[in-house]
C-alpha cells in the first residue's frame, strides 16, 4: 500500500504490529495530506508471511534492502508496538537517510534480568501460534492486560481482522522478536540527535506511564497523548494524523 506526491519530502514507511498487515494504516493514510507513503508486511506476516527473519538485525539488514527495492532514500520511520521495536533498533543503528522516528505504544527494551521470563512467556505463546487452531489463540491473546480497553465488541472484530494470519510464521516472529532478545534502547533515546515522538493513549495505562517516565528521561522526545488504548492508529485515525501532516508541513 502506497500514496505518492511531495516529490522532496521523506517517504513515511510504517511498520505495523504483531498479527497486523499494511492495511491496518487505511485509514491514517487516508487523512494524511499529499505525503508519500509506504506501508511494508512485516516478515512473517500478509504477503510477506513467507519470509523469515532470525534476529533484530536480520530485520534491521531485510528493510534496508527492501527500502532499496522501492527506491526510498530518504524516510522517516512509523511503527507501532512490535513495528514501532523494530523501527526504534532499526533508527539506532543509523541507517543512512533517515530523518525522523514516530513511535507508537512501543518498548524500548526491558532491564536484563527480566529478559529470560520474556522470552520464556514469548515462547509458551509461539508453541500455541504452531499448535492450536488460530481462533482459539487469539481469543486468549486479546485477553492479555495490555488490550483491557477493548470492549467484546472490538475484541471479535480484531479477532476476526487477525484469522488470515499463518500460526507458525508468526510464532517464527515473535521467537525472534522477542523482547526478551531487544537490546535496551533507552540510553540511545535519551542522547540521539535525531528527531523521536511517540504516542500514547491514556487508557493504555502500562506505555502511557513509559511514555511519561521516557520523557522526563529523553526531554527532547515529543509524547503525543492521544484519547484511546494501546491501539491509537485504528482508534483514533484521524487525531493520528495530524501531528504526521503538521510535522511534514514544516519541511515545505
Amino acid at each position: 500500500m502506497s500514496r505518492k506526491p511531495l516529490q522532496q519530502a521523506p517517504t513515511l514507511v510504517l511498520l505495523h504490529g504483531l498479527l497486523g498487515d499494511r492495511q491496518d494504516w487505511g485509514e491514517v493514510l487516508a487523512g494524511l495530506d499529499g505525503i508519500n507513503c509506504l506501508a511494508l508486511d512485516l516478515p512473517g506476516h500478509g504477503q510477506n508471511h513467507q519470509v523469515q527473519v532470525a534476529s533484530f538485525q536480520a530485520f534491521h539488514d531485510w528493510l534496508g534492502d527492501t527500502l532499496i527495492s522501492h527506491g526510498v532514500s530518504r524516510y522517516c520511520l512509523l511503527g507501532y508496538s512490535l513495528g514501532g521495536r523494530l523501527a526504534l533498533y532499526h533508527a539506532s543503528r543509523k541507517p543512512p537517510g533517515l530523518e525522523a522516528l514516530w513511535l507508537e505504544s512501543a518498548h524500548p527494551g526491558l532491564p536484563t534480568s527480566e529478559r529470560s521470563n520474556r522470552i520464556a512467556h514469548d515462547e509458551k505463546w509461539a508453541r500455541r501460534f504452531e499448535q492450536e487452531p488460530l481462533k482459539d489463540v487469539l481469543a486468549d491473546w486479546y485477553q492479555q492486560p495490555v488490550f483491557a480497553d477493548l470492549t467484546e465488541a472490538k475484541r471479535h472484530r480484531q479477532i476476526h481482522r487477525r484469522l488470515a494470519n499463518h500460526g507458525p510464521a508468526v510464532a517464527a516472529m515473535l521467537r525472534a522478536t522477542s523482547l526478551g532478545h531487544q537490546p535496551s534502547l533507552w540510553n540511545w533515546l535519551e542522547n540521539t540527535s535525531l528527531p523521536v515522538s511517540y504516542f500514547s493513549g491514556q487508557r493504555d495505562a502500562k506505555f502511557h506511564t513509559l511514555a511519561t517516565h521516557l520523557t522526563k528521561m529523553a526531554p527532547r522526545l515529543r509524547h503525543i497523548t492521544l484519547e484511546g488504548g494501546h491501539n491509537l492508529h485504528i482508534e483514533q485515525p484521524e487525531a493520528f494524523s495530524q501531528p504526521l501532516n503538521d510535522w511534514y508541513r514544516t519541511l515545505g
